[in-house]
């Protein structure tokens, strides 16, 4: 073991001489050593280690020391022990303890004079209250490079076994303090290899200070650093983004259009039935028949609705679409129709309606032509008019736009094969009859010839209705069309009007299929039966017919809807009167003005119209908001969904 040699610096100049073998260490030169966060220069280790051979070069400090840090005690061989796994082997140790295996005893230091004593420990009292931690020098784990725990050498290897001894047996912590007043050096130990990776538990309270923003700018080095650098992002991000989206949102919702407002009917609105006893019909015992109110809608129907002959009724028909290529006035003549050979020969024909003593070349009137065809029933005059309509040589295309015509009503029921009725292939129901006469007879020209009794034809004379017997009957009967024959038996379509409440309702009807039990040429029986029938409905309703107040003017009858839950109700701007029989359901219909409504509209503003029955003899009456059409609040704007 190398012998210690004597640093005559740190030796007190007046104290007693110290023994060469032991080294003495100046306690002010250690303190000002350690308040300076470095080791006195010569305070390097001067124990040689027996069994390693010397390192060729000291190995150099790549970093500042930190500051002091509390005086060895107790708690420094526990570190050392801690980091090691081992306790802690002291260089003083070796020093001090006598080696057995030579025999050679190191001499005691000599020990310090009490003044001397008492100066160091008023220095160390010093230093403690200046730095707040009692002094102690600066050990291993002060510098940023980790050191690797010195190991006690292995039986195996060449060494001091005073020094593997001491290794096992070290000395209480402190013994050297009590002894010399000084805190204890630990001479460091020789660098090696291990020291270069540090282990977990020397760089836990020895970490850097980090850069807060340091993983803003520099990638990190682990998965772990990188999951950590994650998880900052996201809570500073996280918070942005969704305040972010919350504003778009609440943008978008404001801006956003809102939906159109629709007008509603109130469920309770949707139909009306007029007070009193349920009224009964007086149906024929066979066949079929429908009767309706115009504006009003059908009073009722009987029979099976299946498709039968219509014979002349057909012709309503041909005057419909005749009018609707040609209109006509109410006392218009209309354009001139001349007379083709075809439709003198015509008229020569027995066993049908036909107008005789037609010259080829003779003109008419529409007007006259129409008189001629609904009157009397003239079949070739129905056939001329075809013609002269499509401007053709028959009448195929003409039949065409007949059942084009039907199909555009709605008559799904219907076909037509002639224009004239007489082919037993034209075939109809009365409730589809029934549309059709309500729409010609919108016609004014149309009404004014069916209406007649008779009228006078220049170049023909004198022509009769076939239908007198009712025309004539007293009950207001103005129409429209009889028919005739085997097949079909006799058929009519009437209209009829009564006076309520000083306005003339319309009453319109139709029956097929009437036969009479027994001999019936041509349907002539057949034709008195079904007049007779329809007289009998036409008076019975004349009498039951009376009026009725849907709605009353201020009442609601509807609502105007935001599209987000916000309702406005509409009244009725006037009393809503109706024509029907007791018992009879009406249908009532809500429709717009065909603009849309706008939000802000003040109370009063007519939007709309509350219809009773059907068709354009419908009665109507306008409808208005009964308060400010509102727009929807912000709240409703933020949580609508639609």
């Amino acid at each position: 073991m190398a012998d210690r040699t004597p640093d005559t610096g740190v030796l007190d100049q007046g104290g007693p001489s110290a023994d060469p073998s032991s080294a003495q260490r100046d306690p002010s030169q250690e303190l000002t050593a350690k308040d300076n966060g470095r080791p006195s220069g010569e305070q390097t280790s001067g124990v040689e280690e027996a069994s390693e051979p010397e390192p060729a070069s000291e190995p150099e400090l790549t970093s500042e020391p930190g500051p002091a840090e509390e005086t060895d005690g107790p708690g420094e061989p526990e570190r050392a022990k801690n980091a090691t796994g081992t306790p802690a082997h002291r260089a003083d140790d070796d020093d001090d303890t006598p080696d057995e295996n030579t025999g050679a005893a190191e001499q005691p230091a000599s020990e310090p004079e009490p003044s001397e004593q008492a100066d160091r420990t008023g220095e160390s009292e010093r230093a403690k209250s200046t730095t707040g931690t009692p002094a102690r020098q600066p050990d291993d784990s002060d510098d940023e490079s980790p050191v690797e725990s010195t190991e006690a050498p292995s039986d195996d290897e060449p060494g001091d076994p005073g020094r593997a001894e001491a290794a096992q047996k070290p000395e209480k912590a402190g013994d050297l303090e009590e002894v010399t007043g000084v805190a204890r050096v630990e001479a460091p130990a020789p660098p090696s290899a291990e020291q270069d990776a540090p282990s977990p538990q020397d760089t836990q309270g020895t970490q850097p200070a980090v850069d807060p923003l340091a993983h803003l700018t520099d990638p990190p080095s682990s998965p772990s650093l990188l999951a950590r650098a994650l998880r900052r992002g996201l809570k500073i991000w996280a918070p942005l983004v969704a305040l972010l989206v919350l504003v778009v949102l609440v943008v978008v919702q404001l801006v956003r259009p809102l939906p159109r407002p629709v007008l509603a009917l109130d469920a309770g609105m949707s139909s009306f039935t007029v007070d009193g006893t349920a009224f009964a019909v007086p149906w024929p015992a066979r066949g079929q028949a429908a009767v309706m109110v115009e504006g009003s809608g059908t009073i009722g129907t009987f029979g099976e609705q299946k498709p039968v002959p219509t014979a002349s009724v057909a012709k309503v028909m041909t005057a419909y679409v005749i009018l609707r290529e040609h209109p006509l006035k109410r006392d218009e003549p209309g354009p001139r129709v001349t007379v083709d050979a075809r439709a003198v020969e015509e008229g020569k024909a027995k066993d049908e309606s036909r107008i005789e003593g037609l010259r080829v070349g003779q003109t008419f009137s529409l007007r006259d032509m129409l008189r001629m065809l609904m009157i009397p029933s003239g079949n070739n005059v129905a056939r001329l008019l075809a013609r002269w309509d499509t401007g053709t040589r028959d009448e195929t295309a003409f039949v065409r736009k007949m059942n084009e015509a039907a199909r555009s009503l709605g008559m799904k029921n219907t076909t037509y094969t002639d224009p004239s009725g007489l082919d037993e292939g034209t075939v109809s129901t009365a409730v589809d009859q029934l549309v059709l006469a309500e729409a010609v007879m919108r016609s004014d020209a149309f009404r004014a010839v069916v209406a007649m009794a008779g009228a006078d034809i220049p170049g023909v004379g004198r022509i009769y209705n076939n239908n007198d017997r009712l025309l004539l009957a007293g009950l207001s009967v103005m129409g429209i069309k009889t028919g005739s024959n085997t097949s079909a038996g006799g058929t009519l379509s009437w209209a009829a009007y009564k006076s309520v409440d000083g306005v003339d309702r319309l009453i319109l009807g139709t029956m097929l299929d009437q036969h009479v039990t027994g001999a019936d040429p041509n349907g002539a029986n057949s034709l008195v039966l079904v007049q007779d029938n329809s007289k009998k409905v036409i008076a019975a309703v004349r009498e039951a017919l009376t009026s009725a107040t849907v709605v009353h003017k201020g009442q609601v009858v509807g609502h105007v809807d935001d599209g987000l839950g916000g309702r406005t109700p509409v009244v009725a701007t006037r009393d809503l009167e109706v024509a029907g029989v007791p018992g009879q359901k009406l249908t009532l219909t809500l429709r717009g003005q065909g603009k849309s409504l706008v939000h802000g509209a003040p109370a009063g503003t007519v939007v709309g119209e509350l219809a009773v029955g059907g068709g354009t003899g419908a009665q109507r009456v306008p409808v208005a908001l009964r308060s400010e059409l509102r727009e929807p609040s912000v709240g409703t704007k933020l949580t609508r969904t639609g």
